[in-house]
């Protein structure tokens, strides 16, 4: 038999766990002093942010 893949369903959607994702970096990035650690959290948040907003333009053309 082979393996079984683990199956879960979101209660969440997409956008509010990508969003609660990108607050979290950004809190993250408050705490820590200027430097590289900093700059990869808020470039984290960013790319979340982004997704959140790709994820709504396709969202957007499906129901048209």
């Amino acid at each position: 038999m082979g393996l079984r893949r683990r199956r879960f369903k979101q209660t969440d959607s997409l956008e509010d766990r990508l969003a609660r994702f990108a607050q979290d970096m950004r809190n993250r990035a408050g705490k820590e002093p200027p430097g590289l650690e900093r700059n990869q959290l808020l470039k984290r948040a960013y790319s979340a942010d982004q997704a959140v907003e790709l994820d709504r333009q396709l969202r957007e053309r499906h129901q048209q």
